[in-house]
């Protein structure tokens, strides 16, 4: 698919054209980056486990990965106090899941969440890694 030298408005537009080409170039150059699914306690002391689960995006992408962390961006617009908003969160979370090569579980606490997703994980033949809140990597209990 190539980048049209034309305008919206049907207009000869090179200035724009090698502007946009550019960008497509560099985008080009970046390696591969999976998509890896954050899993990590957030109910309870929600103000650190959030802390924690920015932590650990960080360093999924330090480690070369794209880090989703559900319970980082659902939260923003749904209550995980109301059970039916907790739900739909789940349920969109698992969507995103089922898109990532690897499942991260950080920490020795697994709730009831992360059980879920650990179970959709298996179930979908994924690949789970297991990390101390320290965010090295730790054989699964």
């Amino acid at each position: 698919m190539g980048v049209n030298i034309y305008n919206s408005e049907g207009y000869l537009d090179p200035t724009a054209h090698d502007a946009v080409v550019n960008v497509l170039k560099e985008q080009r150059k970046r390696p591969y980056m999976p998509k890896v699914f954050i899993s990590s306690p957030y109910a309870g002391d929600t103000e650190q486990n959030t802390l924690n689960a920015r932590r650990y995006c960080a360093f999924a992408v330090k480690s070369g990965y794209i880090p989703f962390a559900p319970h980082l961006f659902f939260v923003q617009f749904l209550s995980d106090a109301v059970p039916e908003e907790r739900e739909l969160g789940m349920f969109m979370g698992m969507v995103f899941l089922d898109g990532c090569k690897e499942v991260w579980v950080f920490g020795e606490r697994i709730s009831p969440g992360m059980e879920r997703e650990i179970d959709r994980a298996e179930k979908r033949g994924i690949v789970i890694r297991h990390f101390n809140e320290d965010c090295e990597e730790v054989s699964p209990k």
